[in-house]
């Protein structure tokens, strides 16, 4: 699963570098640098140089679209089997509760945590 989320943050742009990667999926950067290997062995990401020669930038190929597609038809589904249990005022609350889980989660002085404390 980390992979098809992998790939639908890299594919919108949300992350940039393996850092990034491994800060938003909450996992260290060995791991993310092994689910990036895992990405560009199948063929759906590749690795650029940036700006700075230690800092490499992902980018998906066009290979990665049919992954992406699936990856939100299904999570498209899951909003809609949960909108029917539940109403919209509880639908935000759900959200603002997992955005809450999410932050504790965070490694402290990371974006996620410092994001958090400008709220």
């Amino acid at each position: 699963m980390h992979q098809l989320v992998a790939l639908k943050v890299i594919a919108q742009r949300e992350v940039h570098t393996q850092a990034q990667l491994a800060e938003r999926l909450l996992i260290d950067a060995p791991a993310a640098s092994r689910l990036v290997d895992r990405l560009q062995e199948d063929g759906l990401v590749t690795r650029e140089a940036g700006a700075d020669r230690r800092c490499v930038r992902l980018q998906v190929t066009n290979a990665c679209w049919p992954e992406v597609e699936v990856l939100e038809d299904e999570a498209r589904r899951v909003d809609e089997e949960v909108a029917r249990h539940l109403s919209p005022e509880e639908m935000s609350e759900l959200k603002r509760l997992l955005d809450k889980v999410h932050v504790a989660l965070s490694p402290p002085n990371t974006v996620v945590a410092e994001k958090q404390l400008a709220e």
